[in-house]
């Protein structure tokens, strides 16, 4: 196995996922997913898996959404993905293709040339009619189709920049009507993405969107590798990389450790092992994991933490979520709410004790922070907490 940061893994060389999948598979078989995890951490990696290894009576399609930003684009993904999945079977989206003729389209020689579509174009037929020709179809054959969907949350927020909350609130009614209405028939989905789902419905909450669009669908979170996982990747990583080592199984758990269990980090730290030419020890990995923290080419993408603040809380926000983050970075042990509430009084930062909590509750559900059994707040990975302390200077 080679070390590959940022690559596409080789599906039979995932390691440490095995449980997941089969809590995935035990649960589809009642209700969709929404899949919640840091970016990183390998969900995009767990869920073509599932698509590459489906168990017996399931059809998984898997798609990328992040090229769909209208909710046209997105119905016309799912319908030539459908279309071209019922066709390679020779079997017709027959619902689909009926109301396309009716609306223009038009077969030359077996290809099918869709309609033009006008300002007011049909995405919701569209979209619903491939989806119920698919469950039809598979229907027939005692197998269930399972539509994995990655980022989702990303799609949504195009949408809604593009074409208006309201729109991107109707694509969520309208997947949330599928669901509900074919899921007796089979129908699951995985929906999955980089940007928390909580940003795109507190967004159109906030244009009163009174809505539960996701309440139907289990949210799943994608951990990172336990320390035992972690080290068998790291292990299997430095064998096929041919790096010398006398501590094989020190140098192993230094990186799991490390690495806070992040895939991505440790084919990152095993690379930089190889491209040094040294001998594998704790302190060669203590040294580039130094090295690659404070590297102003940021190998490891860790800006994207810092970028993504104004992002997903709005530029009115970014100064109380950065004195948050400082704050807590700064302390050695968990800060409690009314700590960092009188701190950040005391720098004029944020005085309301209610935007405190709803900050720090978006804050923790993007994996920046977690709390412990007082619900004091703290760093949820140290070496996130040690790579701010260094971009803030802290």
């Amino acid at each position: 196995m080679k070390a590959n940061p940022g690559g596409q893994i080789d599906l039979n060389e995932v390691v440490g996922r095995d449980e997941i999948i089969k809590q995935i598979w035990d649960t589809i078989d009642q209700q969709s997913i929404r899949i919640n995890a840091e970016r990183r951490i390998g969900k995009t990696t767990i869920i073509k898996k599932l698509c590459a290894e489906p168990i017996s009576g399931w059809v998984p399609i898997f798609q990328d959404l992040e090229k769909c930003h209208t909710a046209l684009e997105f119905a016309l993904a799912v319908y030539r993905e459908v279309d071209g999945f019922l066709s390679a079977r020779q079997w017709t989206a027959r619902r689909v293709r009926d109301f396309l003729n009716t609306m223009g389209g038009t077969e030359v020689g077996g290809v099918f040339k869709l309609p033009p579509f006008g300002a007011q174009a049909p995405w919701k037929e569209i979209l619903t009619k491939a989806i119920e020709d698919l469950v039809e179809e598979r229907e027939k054959h005692d197998e269930r189709p399972l539509f994995l969907w990655d980022e989702v949350p990303y799609m949504l927020k195009s949408i809604s920049d593009r074409e208006g909350e309201i729109m991107a609130m109707e694509v969520l009614d309208t997947l949330r009507a599928l669901r509900q209405g074919e899921g007796d028939r089979g129908l699951r989905m995985i929906l999955t993405g980089s940007i928390g789902f909580h940003h795109v419905i507190h967004s159109l909450k906030r244009q009163n969107y009174a809505n539960s669009p996701l309440n139907d669908t289990f949210p799943l979170e994608v951990l990172p590798l336990d320390s035992v996982a972690a080290a068998e990747l790291a292990t299997k990583l430095i064998t096929g990389e041919g790096i010398p080592t006398k501590a094989p199984e020190a140098v192993a758990d230094t990186i799991a450790r490390i690495s806070d269990g992040f895939p991505f980090y440790i084919h990152h730290i095993v690379k930089a092992l190889k491209l040094s030419g040294r001998e594998a020890t704790p302190d060669a990995v203590e040294t580039i994991v130094s090295r690659q923290l404070l590297d102003t080419n940021d190998p490891w993408e860790l800006s994207h933490y810092r970028e993504r603040i104004p992002v997903y809380y709005g530029k009115d926000n970014e100064s109380a979520v950065l004195g948050i983050l400082d704050g807590i970075a700064v302390r050695h042990q968990p800060v409690s709410v009314n700590e960092l509430l009188t701190e950040l009084k005391g720098t004029g930062t944020l005085s309301e004790r209610e935007s405190l909590i709803g900050l720090l509750k978006l804050v923790e559900q993007d994996h920046y922070l977690s709390r412990d059994a007082h619900g004091c707040y703290q760093f949820r990975f140290p070496l996130l907490k040690r790579w701010w302390m260094l971009s803030r200077g802290l």
